[in-house]
């Protein structure tokens, strides 16, 4: 069940955010030599290729309709990775751009079902730069609604941590609201910058950040599993 709140929500809000990163990420990639789609990523195993292969075939279950059992499981993610090994780089660029293009009114009909794959594939996104060593990683034009599909996503049952935080975020007047008060525990405190937040709730690499956290540790914030 993904829990929404009608009063903020915001159908079009996914298929925003993947639009805003096409338009980003994709001159990047186009512009990158083949040699560097084979750094490895943050993603265990995975290098920028498998990670840009996995967010393509992704997108595109979600313009096709294709969720059969299992789907977005590691097996299924493997297995769509595989299936484009023979493809030309560019072939994969293409695809992508493609599938941030046409998912989003797909997403919109989803009435927040499928919202949290266009976060991840957001992520992603941040993913490829942080191995390029680009900047902007897990910020740039699309952090406001990435931080609000965050906030909705951790309140929905395909969050690995429905742990309640309450995030005081540099720039950002009112507190965002993370889980689900249960009332078994206050709930843990973020102050720091919003990237940072995206990295602690995705598992992301934290060297070189700042920020404080108090009732709550590292391990209990990822949302992904």
């Amino acid at each position: 069940m993904t829990v929404i709140d009608e009063k903020t929500y915001e159908p079009e809000r996914a298929g925003r955010l993947l639009r805003a990163e096409r338009d980003a990420l994709v001159p990047l990639l186009r512009a990158a030599p083949d040699d560097a789609y084979e750094i490895r990523s943050c993603c265990p195993g995975w290098t920028v290729r498998h990670v840009l292969a996995h967010c393509s075939s992704a997108l595109m279950r979600v313009v096709e309709g294709r969720f059969e059992e299992g789907v977005y499981s590691p097996e299924c993610n493997e297995r769509d990775i595989a299936e484009r090994a023979d493809w030309p780089n560019s072939r994969v660029v293409d695809e992508l751009e493609h599938a941030m293009t046409e998912a989003g009114p797909v997403i919109a009909a989803a009435k927040g079902h499928l919202d949290g794959v266009a976060l991840g594939e957001w992520v992603h996104a941040g993913d490829v730069r942080e191995a390029w060593g680009k900047p902007g990683a897990y910020g740039g034009d699309g952090l406001v609604d990435a931080l609000a599909l965050l906030a909705q996503f951790s309140r929905s049952a395909h969050a690995a941590a429905p742990l309640p935080l309450h995030a005081d975020i540099d720039g950002r007047d009112e507190p965002l609201i993370l889980g689900v008060a249960d009332g078994k525990r206050p709930p843990a405190r973020y102050i720091g910058d919003a990237p940072t937040l995206i990295r602690l709730c995705t598992g992301r690499p934290l060297a070189g950040t700042r920020y404080e956290l108090a009732g709550a540790t590292e391990k209990e914030l990822p949302l992904f599993d």
